[in-house]
């Protein structure tokens, strides 16, 4: 064997060796990748996004649809890694900014899961509110072995115990801690905009004086229906503003799309301040390629949108939920909306 065959051969040898290592050694990375999106005023396998109990949907055109992330396992190979590092659809991003060391991969999917489930209470309480509805206190669920199980349901607003009028948790409690544990009580409540009373026997408090209903409450915009929202394998609260958009559109008095398809991303608090999110540049990727007409942008990710903006999609700065119904108004009326 001459010298220059042997080089040769042990090079051939290095690179195969060097290339089985890239392809099965994992780095801690992660690949993010443009996600599915969902029309909020839709349907996922037949059943709306968005039910409405109580009254009829409205019939509406258009689309509001919500962007998300796709997110590989952790632990990329480097070859992905570097794959992705050369592909502007991926994110190749250090694996603890999204599975915290502290935390395994299943808890972090749960943290996600109910901050998603958190942001549909906001997008509720952010669209309830912007149609005028009053704050009262409503029920978000029922203890463990409430002693209200079966009298009240979630989404009952509470009106009065014992006749004593309850418009906020604080007066609630004030007002149950003034009755012993174990008391027949009458609640009065409304159901879908109907008054009902129930008779519930308290028990005991254990942190204060008085009593429980067994309840767990929340303060916030009540209407006389029941809204629903129904998003399997979302996590994370970036949802909140197109939810709440599609909740006004199904109920509320005005077309918002004029027939458009729309989309957006943005967190939203009960206020219906709209906060950022991460992966901007990504989701309007996934707008892109549905054809989106209108991307709505959290004012504060738009130094992230304009550096990589897509041909043709609109993009529309928003800070509050009337920067974006105000942004809709505008494509509906042929203007174009303030830009990022």
């Amino acid at each position: 064997m001459t010298r220059r065959i042997a080089v040769l051969s042990v090079g051939v040898v290095l690179l195969v060796v060097f290339g089985v290592l890239g392809a099965a050694v994992p780095v801690p990375y992660v690949a993010q990748v443009p996600g599915p999106t969902f029309n909020t005023l839709g349907e996922i396998d037949g059943e709306p996004i968005i039910s409405i109990e109580g009254r009829d949907r409205n019939d509406v055109d258009g689309e509001l649809t919500l962007t998300t992330v796709g997110v590989s396992r952790a632990g990329l190979s480097l070859v992905e890694a570097v794959q992705g590092w050369f592909d502007s659809e991926v994110s190749v991003v250090p694996e603890e900014t999204v599975y915290p060391p502290d935390r395994t991969e299943e808890e972090t999917r749960e943290a996600n899961r109910q901050a998603f489930l958190t942001s549909e209470e906001a997008a509720e309480s952010a669209a309830l509110a912007q149609l005028g509805y009053p704050v009262k206190v409503v029920v978000r669920g029922l203890g463990e072995d409430s002693p209200s199980e079966g009298r009240l349901e979630e989404g009952d607003a509470i009106d009065t115990v014992e006749g004593r009028p309850t418009p906020d948790a604080s007066t609630l409690d004030d007002v149950l801690a003034s009755i012993p544990g174990g008391t027949a009580v009458t609640v009065g409540y409304t159901r879908l905009g109907e008054p009902g009373t129930a008779q519930v026997t308290t028990r005991p408090a254990e942190e204060r004086d008085g009593s429980l209903l067994g309840l767990l409450i929340r303060e916030q915009p009540s209407a006389p229906f029941d809204v629903d929202i129904r998003v399997e394998d979302v996590g994370g609260p970036s949802a909140g503003l197109m939810l709440t958009l599609g909740i006004l559109d199904l109920v509320g008095d005005t077309d918002l799309t004029g027939g458009a398809l729309v989309a957006g991303t943005g967190t939203i608090d009960p206020e219906g301040q709209v906060g950022p999110i991460g992966g901007i540049q990504l989701k309007m990727v996934a707008a892109a390629d549905i054809g989106a007409e209108l991307f709505l942008v959290p004012a504060d990710n738009c130094a992230d949108a304009l550096g990589a903006p897509q041909p043709d999609l609109l993009m529309a700065r928003v800070a509050t939920l009337d920067d974006a119904l105000e942004a809709l108004a505008d494509v509906r009326a042929g203007r174009t909306p303030e830009p990022c």
